[in-house]
């Protein structure tokens, strides 16, 4: 005769319910589809501060987790607390599953932020930014015009830059809201002689048209000069935000002689991500654990990544390219958008409801 089995009771029933929903979340978020939110304006007016997103992981092929021991459902820190979320007593070796296909040049990318060595790769800040040049690529930028293999490269429909504004009266927040420019997007001259706007080319010629406005002038860098904050050493090569290259992005078996101009060029990226353990330069020579290097081969691929909102995004022009292994996923589609300047139902912005992001 079997024995009756006994009944769970509801707080076992809701616990099961609990755990069961936590592993199915993290393995859809590991495997296919991470939510992710634009915290900042560095890729309007192409994608919106309030914009929440899908991230496919599949694109481009899931990342096994090189930090295992982490809790689930999180990032950095335990939600409400300071207290770190993982242990980083294992790292695995960086492995991808297959994927769909490859970064592609103009691809909204999701990454972990390189330059941010205080965490383990996976668990850096997730960035989001557009692949302009991919491994094997040439670019330049000549003022403000990015360059690929010589040819003019794509702009994104919807890119932006910085203007000067000048006007000899105050210009109201509804003004600028006629022109689709945001209060987070102007800001005034201390002088009172106008304002620096970031716009798209389109807006800024709308704007050049009103009888309330003087003049319209794009902020661009001259090209004789060289900024130091500019990577890899804009002060050394004379480049700066709009003035850049040419800059060959490294890929995985590419060889390099290892001339004071190359190191100078790629001596940063070798360092940081490339697995050595000791790499330094001496009387312009580079010297990796201990031996001399006269030429190099780079052990992965590399991309170089720009906002669309380009004088409002510190990218790849400042902290350098973005390795394979820091590769998150594809920015596939946004399912809700939140005006912060809105209130009520107007905070949703209904027609981007859904769309798809190129």
């Amino acid at each position: 005769m079997t024995q009756p089995k006994n009944k769970k009771s509801a707080a076992r029933e809701w616990a099961d319910a609990l755990v069961f929903a936590v592993i199915a979340a993290s393995l859809i978020r590991w495997l296919l589809l991470e939510p992710f939110t634009i915290p900042t304006a560095s890729m309007e007016k192409s994608l919106l501060v309030g914009d929440f997103l899908f991230v496919s992981k599949m694109h481009y092929g899931t990342r096994i987790p090189r930090t295992p021991l982490q809790v689930p459902l999180t990032h950095q820190k335990i939600w409400g607390t300071n207290a770190n979320s993982y242990l980083d007593w294992i790292e695995l070796p960086y492995f991808r599953l297959p994927g769909f296909t490859s970064v592609k040049r103009n691809d909204v990318v999701v990454f972990n932020y390189p330059a941010e060595f205080e965490y383990p790769v996976d668990l850096k800040t997730n960035y989001i930014k557009r692949a302009v040049a991919i491994p094997g690529d040439v670019l330049e930028i000549k003022k403000t015009q990015i360059y690929i293999n010589g040819e003019l490269g794509e702009n994104p429909e919807e890119m932006q830059y910085s203007y000067d504004v000048m006007t000899d009266r105050t210009l109201s927040p509804d003004f600028f809201d006629d022109y689709g420019v945001n209060v987070d997007s102007y800001m005034p001259f201390s002088n009172g002689s106008g304002y620096m706007v970031m716009a798209t080319a389109e807006t800024a010629e709308r704007l050049e048209k009103s009888p309330a406005v003087g003049s319209v002038t794009m902020r661009v860098d001259r090209a004789d000069f060289g900024d130091p904050r500019v990577f890899p050493d804009g002060a050394y090569f004379g480049w700066n935000k709009d003035n850049l290259g040419p800059l060959e992005i490294p890929g995985k078996g590419w060889t390099i002689e290892m001339d004071q101009e190359n190191i100078n060029k790629y001596v940063f990226t070798i360092e940081r991500f490339e697995g050595h353990k000791d790499v330094k330069v001496q009387n312009n020579e580079l010297f990796i654990d201990g031996q001399k290097v006269t030429s190099y081969t780079f052990k992965q691929d590399y991309f170089f990544m720009m906002g669309d909102n380009r004088h409002d995004s510190l990218d790849s022009r400042y902290w350098g390219f973005v390795p394979e292994d820091h590769i998150v996923g594809k920015a596939w589609f946004l399912w809700l958008s939140l005006d912060k300047h809105k209130s009520m139902f107007s905070k949703i912005r209904w027609n981007r409801f859904l769309n798809g992001i190129n």
